[in-house]
């Protein structure tokens, strides 16, 4: 994972008065001065005009390589969240089209940016402005019991679907869903996702972080994706990626930041 420097990252907390410089100073601590294409038209950013739940809002994403070119790696940013790199996609099977969706966490409007990097070294970039309802939720308190919360911790649930089926106002997202293009792998998550930001109501100790760390996906036996999280994803995680056509079975693996590994399995009926 491209992680920010501690300097920055306490720069990004400083608050909304910093919103217009966020992205700039973002963009030169991922990628220096490598050229962004902005606005690309192969890179499609899913997300509400207006968040209704801050704790648990829907972002997704659709990338389509330019021709003769693959994608190697997506990076959704929420900018105004203390870590900002929300989710990192790393195709260890590049591919020439790919589209997302996940649960985050926003502490306040934002705006988001996803970037996909190319084989041939190309970034696309797509950008949105999120509006929300102000509850902060990076450093709200967990929504469920933390003690009962690490019974199931790891636990995780695998599906198949048909589409990514986030809702989307992308034109390429729906003509692929509608082709029947993009299938999908659903992966529902058991973890508190602590913040390290949460206070607790009763010692006013502030709950250690303990975030999902990374994913690693495997597909029929071979290794198709890994994704590596942040504080800025939702209470009991859920991602959904798309997976190519005439995928039989899936593995994921995960590790937590307190090296907590658990995997789950799933595969089509007779295989």
């Amino acid at each position: 994972m491209i992680r920010l420097p501690l300097a920055l990252a306490a720069l990004l907390l400083c608050g909304p008065a910093l919103a217009q410089s966020t992205w700039p100073d973002i963009q030169s601590a991922l990628y220096g001065d490598a050229p962004v294409i902005a606005q690309s038209a192969q890179v499609t950013l899913d997300a509400p005009y207006r968040a209704t739940d801050d704790a648990r809002t829907v972002l997704g994403g659709h990338v389509t390589a330019p021709a003769g070119q693959r994608i190697t790696v997506i990076t959704l940013v929420i900018d105004e969240n203390p870590a900002p790199v929300a989710a990192e996609f790393h195709l260890t099977q590049p591919q020439t089209e790919f589209a997302f969706s996940l649960t985050a966490r926003l502490n306040g409007q934002t705006p988001l940016h996803l970037v996909a990097l190319t084989d041939a070294g190309e970034r696309h970039m797509a950008e949105a402005f999120l509006k929300t309802s102000g509850q902060g939720a990076c450093a709200a308190p967990p929504g469920t019991d933390p003690v009962a919360a690490l019974a199931t911790l790891g636990d995780m649930e695998l599906a198949f679907l048909p589409t990514i089926t986030a809702p989307s106002k992308s034109a390429n997202t729906r003509l692929a869903t509608l082709a029947g293009k993009v299938h999908a792998l659903d992966i529902d998550i058991s973890h508190p996702s602590h913040s390290g930001l949460a206070m607790d109501q009763i010692t006013l100790l502030f709950t250690p972080m303990r975030v999902v760390d990374d994913l690693t996906v495997s597909l029929d036996n071979r290794p198709y994706l890994t994704i590596t999280g942040s504080i800025s994803l939702s209470e009991n995680p859920r991602l959904r990626v798309s997976i190519p056509s005439g995928t039989t079975a899936a593995e994921v693996s995960l590790r937590d930041t307190d090296g907590t590994k658990t995997s789950a399995r799933t595969s089509l009926a007779a295989y």
